[in-house]
Formats: structure tokens, C-alpha cells, sequence
């Protein structure tokens, strides 16, 4: 589908985009300015010439981009200016800080003649009608990689060695979203799947992954509204900076990256020995993975560059069979299955249709699950456990479990199942807790186990979301009532099939305490203010700029962050790279570890909930009706995503150990992050630390650019993960390329205490 701004490739050159948001950075001259794109956007490049020059590229298929429609710098309103209520608090940074760039800050304004979808309506499909499909499980290379990984690139890579090798390809085909409308519809994905394969990780063995941008090149593909440059972030990993995904480090189409997962939890300092070590509370479950490009993250996304990476451990085994005394025996194999949940769009001619002019957000009239839409699943009589994930790009959903003994059954007689939740994000929650509602914000994850021996042959289930939100910056706050509506927006159906089958998993009463952060440990306070002002999405008044580092974190230190939504209409789910979170304050509000928030809107202690014993693990079973929720399951005392509602604040504690380099803090609504609501964070070595924001000039004494790629001579373009900061070509100059402190070396599951290994 060709948007009417693109149908003029006759009309010669037009004016290059403007430098919008970011710092002047020079133009490059191949794919990175796209005619589909939903805004105009400089990239980074690197120099013509010299040690690190690509080869050249291929012109340019296509037509050059529209003239932007506004090209003059923006005046923006001073900090003295009245925000836009809601908290009422004075922000700490204005519009005006002095930062590289300034000067070129204008709106992110659309190009003219942009279809309005505004009203469109997706074709109707026949509810139920498709099985839902089970993702693949990605299996490791039996051959060693060619080229061979080149570990200089990657910390602690001689310290955790590769044990295992993965090559996934992003590619572009076509696949069925509703056999309605028939296998016709271009998407991207991994692998031909879509979401891609699930990855199956265990602590202690360490993995590399090869990804290959196999996408069309820009402006010969199907898909148009995406950039065929992409990242890979995944997302909750404990991983090194340039394995992390980072926005700027992209690969072309050709090119391939490298990223290392050494597979280890975040460690803490043993007193004992004055080393540090592997904390087992710091283990995680259910993360995924996406596509990261800057200022394209949602549309790729939304194309479908997603899927899961799932921990396993000792404990949380994959085996509900595992002789060993203290695993846990969770349902596994064919009855542990992540659910990916995305609204979309779709056009009469049944394509994904992106809606670039709201910048609230992208919403869809079609709910998918696993790439489907309104799949149903036939289920055994026994228990499941099904890690929720949400991939949409701005929805929120409160999801239940609604019985209905037929598929007559209305919405209206409900009779909501109790679902056992067992994570929030990646993070297992110290005891199972029985809920009736799982709210998800974007990005959010939660495991839940479902037990069907309960229902009878027959029994009919749906997952529905009930959560009122017709426009992008939020959900209202208000639950679905109307039945059609109801109906409409369940997501899918499990069918109870046959009788009662052997069932040797179960529910432990108790899995991990959380982490703890002590207030003596805080070193820096630093406030997060989130708000949308002069056209933009901004974080502290400023629109991401990549040469500019806005907090200056010491590693192995602990901070308190708060964030503050300012204004009264938006929600920002707010992610921040490689740490968690424990959960301090919810507008003023104290929040203690054995607290559960049951409300995405607290305003007092009454919307907290004491669930957790703290107690420490007897083998026992988990016994119904110990740990009964009154309402949503929001996520936990630890997360990695904060649900920031409208006129909101929250304070956090979080520690930053292991790596070293650069991350990034954003809103996980993907338009309000493509559309500047991000920074960039350094974490530096010990005594580098700093409040407020700097420069990278400042920071690492070069005057440099971020590198998002490197070339090298061979048959296939090599794009490893590549140090962060380049001075002039000369040499790195990088907190990258100064080694973090080592850390025992996680020893494999069963492995002896002579097994694990130690500093390299």
C-alpha cells in the first residue's frame, strides 16, 4: 500500500529532511532516510573514509522522501510556563538546558498527504475459528559460526565462553493472520515465524546469537510503514552494553550482529570473600525480545520482529518430572506455552495497516495471540502455565478468565476463574497469588497457571479484556460493560477436552525472596519527569539525543529514581535497560516487599494489599485460598517496567552491577518512544559518576559519535556489537573498553563447587 505523499517519483530531488530532535549528525546516504517513515529523522554514520569506511552501497530504490512540512527550528515554551497540571510539581530541567543540538529541536512533524485511517474498520473474521498455533523453540547450531565470534567485543565474553550457538534470520514473508482472509498477509518476522522462535536459556550457559537482517532492502519490501534497519533488545536481560540492542546499534540489510548473553544473574558483593557473586534472588523467567531501532522501534514491532527468551534453572527446571528434591516441577513441555498478545490493524486487502498520525499511540481493532487473531486452544484436563506477554505497541489490557460451560454462554453471566500468578515482568513473585484480573501495560509480563482438571469435557473458557481505552495515551480507567463489546474484544477461547489425565506438575507454596536495597545504600536521588510539550515527548524537557549522556551511574552502586507523569491524560509504561526495580513509593505512598498493588491508580494505602508470609520454603504445596487478591495484579513489589498513570508518581530503588557502557531509560509506549521520549544513561566506573547531564565529549574526553555499526572486509558484511564511542577513527575511547570487576563464574545447574570455574 502506497501512501499519496510517495506517488511523485518523477518530480526530481526534493529538500533532505531536516535534523529533527537529535544533534546534527551527518546524512547518510543509502537506507536510513525513508519515505514510509512516520516521521523524518537524522541518523548516525560513520566517516567516508579511513579504517572503519563501508563498502558502498547500492543506490536507493524508490522515490526520495516528501519534503517535510515544517523545516524552520520551533520556538518551545520556557520552563516558567504552566505545565500541564496533574502532580503540580516544578520541573527540574527546562526546554532550554544547555545540551549539543539544541538549536535544531523542532516538532517530529508528519509529511503531507498521509492517509487518515482515523475511522477505519478492520475486515470481520469468524471468532474461534483458528487453532492457535505453539511457538517453535529455536534449536543451537551443530556447526561453529563463520566468521568466528570476535570476543573483544563483548565483556566478561573470555569469562562466560559461548556453550551454545544460535543463528536467527529477520525476514520478510507472507503469513495468515485468520484463515478469513487467507495467507496473504506480508509481514516480518525470525525464522519464517511470527512472533519468532522462543529461546530456551539456562543460568550458567552461556550463548551467542547471530541475528542476519535478511529484510528486503528499503523500498523494495512489502512491508512499507517499517525501516529495514534493525536492533535487538532483550528485554529484562542482564547483558553487556553492546549486546544489549541499544537504539543506535542497528544492522543493515546483509549485515549481521553478535550478541552474547552470558546468562548469569546480576551478583552482589559477598562479605565473606570480598567477591563479588551470583545473587539467586536476582533470577529471572519470562523475557522477550524486539526490535529496538531508534525512532522505528513501533513499527517494527508491529511488523512482527518479536518472540520470548525463557530462563531456566535448578529450580525452574522446564521438567515437571525432575527427581531432584528442590525443583519446583511448574508445568512444562507441551503445557507450558508463552502467549503473545498483539491488537492490529488491518486493510480491506488484509495487510497491517500503521496509523502514523496519532502520536498518542497506535491501537487495533484485531486482538492476535501467537500471530492469530481470536485463536481457541483445546487444553487437557490438568494444569498449564502460560507466560502472558504484551507486544502491542500502546495497549493496556486487564485481562479474565470468563467461564462459560458452552460457546452460548453469555459474557454477562460471568464467572471469572481464578488464575494462580506466579511472576511479574521476568521477576518470580516470592509466593503464588490468586487473581481474578492481570493487568498488562505494554511490554509487562506475568506467569500464570491455569489448573483445568476442574472443568468438565466440554467446558468452554474465554480470555477477555475488559479494559475501556479508545485512544493511544491510555486506558481510562473504566471497565468494558457492554456485552457486544465484550465479545468483541475477547482475545481467546480454550475448549476443555476429555477426562482427567495424569498431572505429575505441580505449585510450590513458596519460590524466591525478592532482592533488597537498603536506603543506606542509595548514593544519588535523580527525578524523571514525563510529559508531552511543544510537539514533543520529553524526559526532563529533552528529546533523545544520543551524544548526550543524562545520568552518570557508578557501577555496583544503588540509586533512587522517580518518575512523574505530568499531565492528566497519559499513561507511560517506563522501562529502563539492564536493572530491576523495587517498587518505594506510589504517589507518596510507602510500598513494603510483602505489598501487592492491585490498582494502576493508588492514592492510598488501602489500594495495597499484604499478601507475602516471607516465609522460606517447606516443599510444600501451594494451598488454595492463601494468597487471594481483591483486584488487578499490577506486576509487584519488583518489576522493570512502571505503570506511570496520568498525575502520577512513583520512586524506585535499583542497583547497577556487572557491565559497564551505555543503556537507555524510555516509555514503553512505542509511539511516545519513536517519537523522542527516551534517554541515554552511562553506567562508569567507580568515582565517574555524576548528576544532571553531560556530553559524551565531556564524559570521555573525544569528540565523537555513536557507532552503530562496523564493516569488514569478507563475503558477507560482519556488523558485531562494536564499542560505543570512537574517537575520529583513531582508537576507542569508551567506559566500554574498561574491564568491570569479575565475578565468580555461574556454575551449571547439578554442577559441583569444583565445576563452576573462576576468573579468566
Amino acid at each position: 500500500m502506497q501512501h499519496e505523499a510517495d506517488k511523485n517519483p518523477g518530480e526530481g530531488p526534493q529538500t533532505p529532511p531536516p535534523k529533527v530532535g537529535w544533534s546534527v549528525i551527518p546524512e547518510r546516504k543509502s537506507q536510513d532516510a525513508s519515505p514510509k517513515a512516520p516521521m523524518t529523522t537524522p541518523m548516525t554514520t560513520e566517516p567516508k573514509d579511513g579504517p572503519h569506511a563501508r563498502p558502498t552501497e547500492p543506490e536507493r530504490v524508490g522515490p526520495p522522501p516528501p519534503a517535510p512540512r515544517n523545516t524552520q527550528p520551533t520556538t518551545l515554551p520556557s520552563s516558567s510556563e504552566p505545565s500541564h497540571g496533574g502532580m503540580g510539581v516544578e520541573a527540574p530541567y527546562s526546554i532550554h538546558d544547555d545540551y549539543p543540538g539544541k538549536e535544531n529541536l523542532q516538532y517530529l512533524a508528519l509529511p503531507d498527504g498521509l492517509p487518515d485511517h482515523s475511522d477505519h474498520r478492520s475486515p470481520p473474521v469468524t471468532a474461534f475459528k483458528d487453532p492457535l498455533p505453539l511457538l517453535p523453540v529455536a534449536e543451537p547450531e551443530r556447526e561453529p559460526l563463520v566468521p568466528a565470534p570476535d570476543g573483544r567485543r563483548h565483556q566478561l565474553f573470555d569469562q562466560f565462553k559461548p556453550e551454545k550457538y544460535y543463528i536467527q534470520r529477520e525476514e520478510e514473508f507472507q503469513t495468515q493472520l485468520h484463515s478469513d482472509y487467507g495467507k496473504v498477509t506480508w509481514t516480518w518476522g525470525i525464522e519464517g515465524s511470527r512472533p519468532g522462535p522462543t529461546i530456551h536459556a539456562r543460568y550458567g550457559e552461556p550463548i551467542l546469537m547471530r541475528r542476519f537482517n535478511n529484510l528486503p532492502m528499503l523500498g523494495t519490501g512489502k512491508v512499507e510503514f517499517a525501516m529495514p534497519s534493525t536492533t535487538r533488545h532483550t528485554h529484562n536481560g542482564h547483558n553487556e552494553s553492546a549486546s544489549d540492542g541499544n537504539p543506535d546499534d542497528w544492522a543493515d540489510t546483509g549485515d549481521f550482529w553478535d550478541h552474547h548473553f552470558a546468562n548469569f544473574p546480576a551478583t552482589v558483593l559477598d562479605p565473606r570473600s570480598g567477591k563479588r557473586v551470583p545473587d539467586e534472588r536476582e533470577k529471572m523467567t519470562t523475557l522477550w525480545y524486539h526490535d529496538h531501532r531508534r525512532d522505528f522501534t513501533g513499527p517494527n514491532v508491529y511488523a512482527g520482529l518479536v518472540g520470548t527468551y525463557l530462563y531456566f534453572d535448578d529450580q525452574d527446571s522446564g521438567d515437571e518430572n525432575d527427581p531432584n528434591p528442590y525443583a519446583w516441577r511448574l508445568p512444562s513441555g507441551e503445557f507450558d506455552q508463552p502467549l503473545v498478545l498483539q491488537d492490529l490493524m488491518i486493510t480491506e486487502d488484509y495487510q497491517l495497516m500503521w496509523e502514523p498520525r496519532d502520536t498518542m499511540g497506535l491501537l487495533g481493532d484485531r486482538f492476535s495471540v501467537n500471530g492469530v487473531i481470536q485463536p481457541h486452544h483445546r487444553v487437557k484436563r490438568r494444569k498449564y502455565r502460560f507466560r502472558l506477554v504484551n507486544a502491542s505497541v500502546s495497549r493496556f489490557y486487564n485481562l479474565n478468565l470468563n467461564f462459560a460451560r458452552n460457546d452460548t454462554g453469555r459474557p454477562e453471566d460471568d464467572r471469572f476463574v481464578r488464575m494462580i500468578a506466579i511472576t511479574g515482568d521476568g521477576n518470580l513473585q516470592p509466593e503464588p497469588l490468586e487473581t481474578e484480573q492481570i493487568m498488562l501495560g505494554p511490554a509487562q509480563r506475568v506467569d500464570i497457571i491455569v489448573d483445568f482438571s476442574k472443568f468438565d469435557d466440554g467446558d468452554i473458557l474465554y480470555l477477555e479484556n475488559r479494559l475501556d481505552q479508545d485512544e493511544g495515551h491510555g486506558p481510562s480507567g473504566r471497565q468494558i460493560t457492554d456485552p457486544q463489546a465484550i465479545r468483541e474484544k475477547r482475545l481467546m477461547r480454550f475448549d476443555v477436552r476429555g477426562g482427567k489425565v495424569n498431572d505429575p506438575s505441580r505449585i510450590p507454596d513458596f519460590f524466591r525472596p525478592f532482592p533488597e536495597i537498603d536506603s543506606c545504600e542509595i548514593v544519588r536521588k535523580r527525578r524523571w519527569l514525563f510529559d508531552y510539550t511543544a510537539g514533543l515527548f520529553v524526559i526532563n524537557g529533552k528529546a533523545m539525543d544520543s551524544n548526550r549522556i543524562d545520568a552518570g551511574i557508578e557501577i555496583n552502586t544503588a540509586e533512587e529514581w522517580t518518575f512523574y507523569s505530568i499531565g492528566n491524560i497519559w499513561s507511560h509504561p517506563v522501562h529502563s535497560h539492564l536493572s530491576e526495580w523495587l517498587v518505594q513509593e506510589v504517589n507518596g505512598v510507602p510500598v513494603e516487599p510483602d505489598m501487592v498493588q492491585i490498582a494502576m491508580f493508588v492514592n492510598s494505602v488501602d489500594d495495597f494489599q499484604r499478601v507475602f508470609k516471607k516465609k522460606q520454603s517447606e516443599g510444600k504445596d501451594y494451598k488454595l485460598g492463601t494468597n487471594v487478591l481483591r483486584g488487578p495484579f499490577c506486576g509487584g513489589y519488583r518489576r522493570d517496567i512502571a505503570l506511570l498513570a496520568p498525575a502520577t508518581s512513583i520512586t524506585m530503588y535499583s542497583r547497577w552491577p556487572d557491565f559497564l557502557g551505555r543503556y537507555v531509560l524510555h516509555c514503553h509506549n512505542l509511539v511516545h518512544e519513536d517519537a523522542a521520549m527516551m534517554i541515554r544513561w552511562d553506567v562508569l566506573p567507580p568515582g565517574k559518576g555524576f548528576d544532571g547531564s553531560k556530553t559524551v565529549q565531556q564524559v570521555y574526553g573525544a569528540a565523537s559519535l555513536p557507532v552503530h555499526n562496523e564493516a569488514v572486509p569478507a563475503h558477507v558484511k560482519h556488523v558485531a556489537a562494536t564499542a560505543t564511542i570512537r574517537d575520529n577513527g583513531e582508537g576507542v575511547d569508551d567506559a566500554q573498553s574498561i574491564p568491570p570487576e569479575p565475578v565468580d563464574k555461574y556454575p551449571k545447574a547439578g554442577a559441583s563447587d569444583d565445576d563452576g570455574g573462576g576468573h579468566h
